[in-house]
């Protein structure tokens, strides 16, 4: 017998094997979505208290530059929930969609513009943003 030739049972894994491995794919899958929603609903968290931080630091010292802070924080601040709330849905989407290809046996695939590269960059974007409304003028 020729050891190069492969007989018809070694050339597809067997259905159980393709199953769990199903299974385990749609489990990282879930364990992913449900990481991306920790950060986001911290994302918006943070942003939330951000605002809360700055509204008492205003109540407290109405001062020109305490208003300026407070300004700059709200505009922070409803920047990280939109960004959470965006990338929340985004998420959702992402998962639904690789769920239904893992169910249709459609290879999945990484994406070349990742939902946590765009996320990052975006955050860079307010980051920056926030801290030059803040600077003195």
């Amino acid at each position: 017998m020729d050891p190069h030739t492969t007989t018809p049972a070694a050339a597809s894994p067997p259905p159980d094997r393709i199953t769990l491995a199903k299974f385990r794919t749609q489990l990282a899958l879930d364990r992913t979505t449900l990481a991306w929603i920790r950060t986001t609903l911290t994302m918006a968290t943070f942003g939330f208290g951000t605002v809360g931080f700055f509204r008492t630091l205003k109540e407290k010292s109405p001062t020109p530059e305490a208003v300026h802070l407070h300004q700059g924080a709200i505009r922070f601040g409803v920047s990280l929930v939109v960004l959470g709330t965006v990338s929340t849905v985004l998420a959702g989407a992402s998962h639904w969609f690789a769920l239904r290809r893992l169910r249709r046996d459609t290879p999945l695939t990484v994406s070349q513009w990742p939902l946590s590269i765009t996320v990052a960059l975006l955050l860079s974007v307010i980051g920056l943003a926030a801290l030059w409304a803040v600077l003195p003028r």
